[in-house]
Parts: C-alpha cells; sequence; structure tokens
C-alpha cells in the first residue's frame, strides 16, 4: 500500500524555522476558526432572535459542561492518535487495525455512556452551577438534547484524529466546513423560521454532529490503505485500549481540570444574574479568538519540537522555540489592541440588550490586555510534550491554574462578590503558572538539558 506520507516529504527539518512553523500553524488556525464559527451559530442566531435568556441556556452553564466532556474525549484521542501515527510509520497494518477499530468502538461505548448519564444528570449539573432559575428550563433541554447526540460528536473526532495520524488533515477539514455550513443554515431554518427556539438550536448542532460522523466514517471504509475501518471488526481490545489511555489520559486530564475551574467560573458569574451571563457568553465567543491563535501556535510547536528533537536537530528545537513564542506574542498583543478597541462590534452579533452589551464590554476592556501573561505557558507546555514530556505540563497547569483558580473563587470572590473580583482569577493564575513553566523549563526539563 502507498502511504500518503510516502508521497510528499516533510520539511519540517529543513528550511527557514518560522515558515515551516507557519505552514503548520494557519492550517490548524483555519480549523479552530470553523469549529469556533460551529459553536457560535448557535449563540448567534438564537441571541439574536429569541433572547438574552436563550443565549444564556445555549453559551452559558451548557457551553462550559459540553466543553468538558467533550475536551475530556479529545485529550484521550490524542493518545490512540500517537498509536496509529506510529504503527502506521512503520508500516505495521494489523496494529494500525487494532487501533483504528478498538478507536472507534470505544468512541461509540463512550458517546452511549455519556447520552444516559448526560439525560439524567442534566438538571442536578446546571443546578450545581447556579444556572439562573429564568433560564433553567432551558439549559436543561438545550443540553438533553446536546447530550441525546453526543455519539455523532464523538465518532467526528475519533474519526478525524485517525486520518491526521496518517498524514490527511485536509478531509477532517473539508467536513468541517461542510457541516459547519449546514448547521448556520439549519440554526436559520429550525429557530427563526420554525420558531423552535433553544430546540431548534440543540437539533441543529446534533445533526450536523451526525453528518459530520458520517463523513468520517466513510472516509475511513472507502480508503484501501492500512487504516481502512470494516465494521464487523470494530471492537475493543483491552492491550491496545490500555496503550491509547496511558497516553492520553494526561492532556484528558488537564482538559477536564480546566473545564472544571471554568465550570466554578460560570457558577459564579451565574450569581451575577442573567444580564451578567448572557454577556459572559458573548464576550466568551469573541474571546475565543485569542484562544484559537494560541492553540495553534501550541500545537505547531509542538510537531516542530517532536520531529526535530527526534532528529536529533537540537539547534532547531531552541530556534523553534524561540522563534513560535516571539510570533505568539506579537500575535497576543495585536489581538489585544483589537479586542480591546473595536471588540463591541462584536457583542452586537450576539444581543442588542445594551446592558448586556455594557457588562460584556467591561468584562473584555478588563481581560484582553492580559493575554499575553498566558504565551509562556501554551509554548512552552507544547515543546515540551513535543519531547514525550507530558505528565509535568498537565500537572503545572492542574496546579498553577486550575486548583489556584478554583481556591481564588472559592475563597476570595465570598469577600467581594463581583464581577472583578472574578475575573481576577485568570490574570492570577496565568502569571503564576507562567512563572513555573519557565523555573521547569530553564533548570529542571529535559528539554532544557539535552540543549
Amino acid at each position: 500500500m502507498k502511504r500518503q506520507t510516502e508521497e510528499k516529504k516533510n520539511q519540517i527539518t529543513e528550511g527557514i524555522i518560522w515558515k515551516q512553523l507557519l505552514l503548520f500553524f494557519f492550517p490548524i488556525l483555519f480549523g479552530t476558526f470553523f469549529q469556533q464559527l460551529y459553536n457560535a451559530a448557535d449563540a448567534m442566531i438564537v441571541g439574536r432572535f429569541v433572547g438574552k435568556e436563550a443565549l444564556s441556556a445555549v453559551a452559558g452553564s451548557t457551553g462550559m459542561l459540553t466543553q468538558m466532556v467533550v475536551g475530556f474525549f479529545v485529550g484521550l484521542s490524542s493518545g490512540a492518535a500517537v498509536l496509529v501515527s506510529q504503527y502506521y510509520g512503520a508500516e505495521r497494518e494489523e496494529m494500525v487495525g487494532y487501533a483504528v477499530h478498538t478507536f472507534m468502538a470505544f468512541s461509540i461505548l463512550a458517546g452511549l455512556v455519556m447520552t444516559g448519564l448526560g439525560l439524567v444528570l442534566t438538571p442536578w449539573m446546571l443546578e450545581a452551577m447556579g444556572t439562573p432559575a429564568e433560564v433553567m428550563d432551558m439549559s436543561v433541554l438545550y443540553l438533553r438534547v446536546y447530550f441525546s447526540g453526543i455519539v455523532g460528536n464523538l465518532v467526528y473526532n475519533s474519526g478525524a484524529a485517525i486520518l491526521r495520524a496518517v498524514g490527511d488533515s485536509k478531509r477532517p477539514l473539508y467536513f468541517l466546513i461542510s457541516s459547519c455550513l449546514i448547521n448556520i443554515v439549519l440554526d436559520v431554518l429550525l429557530v427563526v423560521i420554525c420558531d423552535l427556539g433553544v430546540l431548534g438550536a440543540a437539533l441543529a448542532t446534533i445533526l450536523c454532529q451526525a453528518m459530520s460522523a458520517a463523513m468520517v466514517i466513510a472516509a475511513l471504509m472507502r480508503t484501501r490503505d492500512m487504516h481502512h475501518l470494516e465494521w464487523r471488526q470494530v471492537r475493543m481490545d483491552s492491550r491496545m485500549l490500555q496503550r491509547m489511555v496511558r497516553i492520553g489520559f494526561p492532556s484528558g486530564l488537564q482538559s477536564v481540570m480546566y473545564g472544571i475551574s471554568n465550570v466554578i467560573i460560570q457558577a459564579a458569574i451565574n450569581s451575577l444574574g442573567t444580564n451578567s451571563v448572557a454577556a459572559w457568553a458573548a464576550y466568551s465567543k469573541i474571546d475565543s479568538i485569542f484562544w484559537m491563535v494560541v492553540s495553534a501556535f501550541g500545537i505547531a510547536v509542538t510537531t516542530f519540537v517532536g520531529q526535530n528533537f527526534g532528529a536529533g536537530r537540537m539547534e532547531r528545537v531552541r530556534g523553534g522555540i524561540r522563534s513560535c513564542m516571539t510570533m505568539t506574542l506579537v500575535s497576543s498583543a495585536v489581538l489585544s489592541v483589537v479586542v480591546f478597541n473595536w471588540g463591541i462590534y462584536g457583542f452586537e452579533l450576539f444581543t442588542s440588550d445594551q446592558e448586556v452589551v455594557a457588562i460584556g464590554v467591561a468584562m473584555m476592556r478588563y481581560l484582553s490586555p492580559m493575554y499575553v501573561t498566558y504565551v509562556s505557558i501554551e509554548i512552552l507546555s507544547g515543546a515540551l510534550r513535543g519531547v514525550g514530556d507530558c505528565w509535568m505540563p498537565m500537572l503545572l497547569c492542574c496546579g498553577g491554574v486550575c486548583v489556584l483558580r478554583v481556591l481564588w473563587v472559592l475563597l476570595a470572590v465570598p469577600l467581594k462578590r463581583d464581577m472583578y473580583t472574578i475575573m481576577f482569577s485568570y490574570p492570577l493564575t496565568w502569571v503564576v503558572t507562567t512563572i513555573l513553566f519557565v523555573v521547569y523549563y530553564c533548570f529542571f526539563s529535559q528539554l532544557r538539558k539535552r540543549q
């Protein structure tokens, strides 16, 4: 079988460093943009055509919970992607087959379990977060419908991870773009024309997730390469599953810890009322521009460092980290200026309620100048993962970001329960965790010692 990786020579260990980093950065950023547009479409349409309560229901507490659940699975999928990539590179067709079919079976089973738990626990989870009473019914409805179709989301993510692992990064992007555009059309049809409100937004989401899952499954079944999917072979191999979990668990756990800390932040925001919840939901969509950029650079530096470290090109490893850090800092500074000065126009995409807009702008102008304090965390953790150091970045992030943020909300916020006290948890934890990463990288990391 002729592999895609043999058709095009990988130049990441050669050429101009910053150009090679950008060749990885832009496709990742483009894909992440459509993922965010996919998530923001529901919020935009229900916020404009249904109201601020619907916006709070779709993008408030429910958004935090769905991000945490899906984020954990995506973290776990990195373990499967690593194994598929390794076996594919070694031309071990039988092991690629075990990995593909085990991960697909695990995705389906995990989705069914999440569906059952989500349907039962949704009211309890929303109540635990202090979701305002006026949006509780809509939030329960949206989240239950979302969980009823979560299998499609997990199957798409698992299939996309497999395709990327064998070098096919284009088709997952095409599938995502297609489902995103269909989601927008269905949102307009079900929310605006059919007047289904929050239910329409939820149905549009799960229908598009099912479509994207079908597309990725069709791609895997049609390929004649060693990652070919056959349904009669979809079953879990215990040893393969253990290997996947062992590699992917640190990333999954880190995502969950981030999610838990954000859920606690959301609960504190919920205590300020519906206007604050709606403003925070809208700001989180505008704020996602920064996270798209910085996470794309983080993934790019992981790939760059990993391949050059494996090739023994330590001078390129050092140069890659410096270049990526510089580009990310410059990008973050530019985004801070843009969001601070013109972000107000973004709020008008989500709501026309001027009180909500005023609260959101205050949030935006408080946090956007702080973006640069997070950059080192993303780039250094990405570089460390590139050399196989996965556990220490996870521990530093969980301790410096997640645990400290939770302690701040539980201990400091009750003393002065306002928006600024809650939001201060972000720059506080970013600065502390940056210091921890710099100390570890400079004095204790395997990467620095090898340099």
